[in-house]
């Protein structure tokens, strides 16, 4: 079974990498964060006490706040619940991410911590080399004894920049630097069955093995304002985590100590357990960090020796190139029907690809007067989709 209902089942294995977490990612929603009169000061204040009863604890912890534009338009004097185009987002966070700092400085100071702003965007990560510098400003932090906070850079982020949501961010980071934990706070108490309010039979999920097709139906019973990201893109930032070894735990940010009832071993919201088998940290940045820029069309004979066969991809399996790619870029290999079943980086442009698709390897150098590769897709480059 791929999730657990019972209490007691899936406890123990909760506990021992509760146990075992001695770095912590912690994610905290918009939902949480704000109210109709902006940033809740007195939830910010409990949030804090929980990450500094964590760090007491001989535990390193990395902050994803959400909070800037509800900040800034609380400076501005607008309404919480009014509605915002992309200008007005980024300008509303230009002035509100200061005021989001600000407070934590000051509630963070008052306990004893030292802060710092992360700001990313996608491209930051998309980039390996970059990729790799936040991982090492982010260690050093922690190295120094200072809380990182991250948040996206809504002030220039565009929609080809943007990670979509916090969730998705908190993941990234999550694996990015290794921690243990990935821990969801939001504005409910976790994974239901069903609808709690339209169904009396509905159950509280409190461990999850792995996210399959009837996890992933069960995040749209959960209701809630859930930020910009909904349960499924918690659920999909609990997998992505998954993947590289790591657990992760979604539960309310408005239940006072939490975080102490989660580590005190208390049966609150839902546990995401580890996949046995964890995923390399370049694969992974390629399948979940990386956008594909045009799609390769594969044969059946190229999709199981993929899939099956863990093999290269070669030109001979090749039906169609679709998009305006370059070397190096990423693509999705889909199968002739449109499912996609891998992702990879080619070695190859597509206008190249167009001239060598369906022949075999050794024709490639008198079809484009070079040969690079014998493979399309190395398969060290190469990632089998679920």
């Amino acid at each position: 079974m791929t999730f657990q209902v019972d209490k007691k089942k899936g406890f123990e294995l909760r506990q021992s990498y509760l146990g075992k977490s001695r770095r912590v990612v912690v994610k905290i929603g918009s939902a949480v964060l704000t109210g109709e009169n902006g940033l809740n000061q007195q939830v910010m204040e409990n949030l804090a006490q929980e990450v500094s009863f964590l760090v007491k604890s001989g535990i390193e912890v990395i902050l994803v706040s959400s909070g800037a534009v509800a900040a800034g338009k609380k400076r501005l004097g607008l309404t919480i619940d009014r509605k915002l185009g992309l200008k007005e987002k980024q300008g509303a966070a230009a002035i509100g991410q200061s005021s989001l700092m600000r407070s934590y400085e000051d509630i963070f100071d008052r306990l004893g911590y030292k802060v710092a702003q992360v700001l990313l965007t996608h491209d930051d990560l998309s980039n390996r080399n970059r990729y790799l510098n936040v991982r090492n400003t982010i260690l050093t932090l922690l190295d120094w004894k200072v809380i990182p906070i991250v948040n996206e850079n809504d002030t220039v982020s565009v929609e080809e920049l943007r990670f979509g949501d916090n969730d998705t961010l908190g993941a990234l980071i999550t694996n990015l630097i290794e921690a243990d934990l990935f821990v969801c706070l939001t504005d409910v108490d976790g994974l239901y069955t069903g609808n709690p309010n339209q169904d009396s039979e509905a159950k509280p999920v409190y461990t999850v093995a792995k996210v399959d097709k009837k996890v992933r139906a069960m995040a749209s019973n959960v209701v809630g304002a859930l930020g910009t990201g909904g349960m499924q893109s918690k659920i999909q930032a609990a997998h992505m985590v998954s993947t590289r070894g790591g657990s992760s735990f979604i539960g309310s940010g408005r239940t006072k100590g939490i975080l102490q009832k989660l580590f005190a071993g208390e049966a609150i919201g839902t546990f995401f357990l580890p996949q046995a088998e964890k995923m390399q940290s370049r694969k992974h940045w390629i399948a979940y960090v990386l956008r594909p820029k045009g799609d390769i069309v594969l044969d059946q004979g190229a999709c199981k020796a993929i899939v099956k066969g863990g093999k290269s991809l070669l030109p001979s399996g090749i039906i169609e190139i679709r998009g305006n790619f370059g070397v190096g870029a990423s693509v999705q290999c889909l199968d002739d029907k449109g499912k996609a079943i891998a992702t990879g980086l080619s070695n190859y442009s597509a206008d190249d690809l167009s001239k060598i698709k369906g022949l075999n390897s050794v024709q490639i150098e008198k079809a484009l007067g070079y040969k690079d590769s014998d493979e399309v897709i190395h398969r060290d480059n190469l990632v089998v989709l679920e």
